[in-house]
């Protein structure tokens, strides 16, 4: 692993954010007078941004809102969100003492997401591991952002690493779509919120569990 920059995907990849977005969703279905939104049907959207979740839940409700009405939910959204944002949300099994291993190992570490920066950090910080990154990159960060590629090769730049020894961990199709337009190897896992099964996703490696990462990422990084 030394030398090595592997990039994570956040919601979905890393971190089970799920109870919190769909409790955020849900607040300001309510604030519409709109009944809740099981969690199963936002789930496959969550990769699409806050702004797509409002849009299909309000659809789920046989509800539509014009651009002006959806962006108000969505500041409420980010504020109710921003003051809830790691009250369900955990890191998924093993994925924090596989980072630790990462990093002993000589990787360097990256955050590659849709979502804001600024609540990127947030979320990572009130979960204590803000600190196992060299680098947080999220939406806002650049001029471009996912599947654009050069939001994965800032990424990796922001974290010291090189393009030729990166490796992209992801769950959704966007993610798949990004490290392959950047030419960059890419390990899917199956335990997030893609819309599309996660053996069709088209990764190099399709994981179940972060205890399988570490093989994975050493089958990748091999000299070719």
């Amino acid at each position: 692993m030394r030398d090595a920059t592997i990039v994570f995907d956040l919601d979905g990849t890393l971190v089970d954010t799920a109870p919190d977005l769909v409790h955020a969703t849900n607040h300001v279905l309510g604030l519409c007078g709109l009944p809740k939104v099981p969690a199963e049907d936002l789930r496959p959207w969550i990769s699409f941004g806050a702004r797509r979740m409002i849009i299909e839940a309000l659809w789920a409700s046989d509800t539509e809102r014009s651009d002006a009405e959806v962006d108000e939910l969505l500041e409420a959204f980010l504020a109710h969100y921003s003051a809830n944002i790691a009250v369900s949300s955990r890191p998924f099994d093993e994925a924090v003492a596989v980072l630790d291993r990462l990093r002993a190992a000589g990787a360097r570490l990256a955050i590659c997401t849709n979502k804001r920066e600024a609540l990127s950090r947030q979320l990572l910080g009130e979960l204590a591991i803000l600190d196992r990154f060299d680098a947080i990159a999220g939406r806002d960060t650049f001029a471009v952002y996912k599947p654009h590629p050069d939001h994965l090769f800032g990424t990796i730049s922001l974290a010291g690493g090189l393009r030729e020894r990166a490796v992209m961990v992801g769950d959704s199709p966007t993610d798949i779509a990004t490290a392959r337009a950047a030419g960059i190897k890419v390990v899917a896992v199956s335990f997030g919120y893609s819309e599309v099964a996660p053996e069709d996703l088209g990764a190099d490696v399709l994981i179940h569990h972060y205890a399988e990462l570490e093989n994975a990422l050493g089958g990748l990084l091999l000299p070719t």
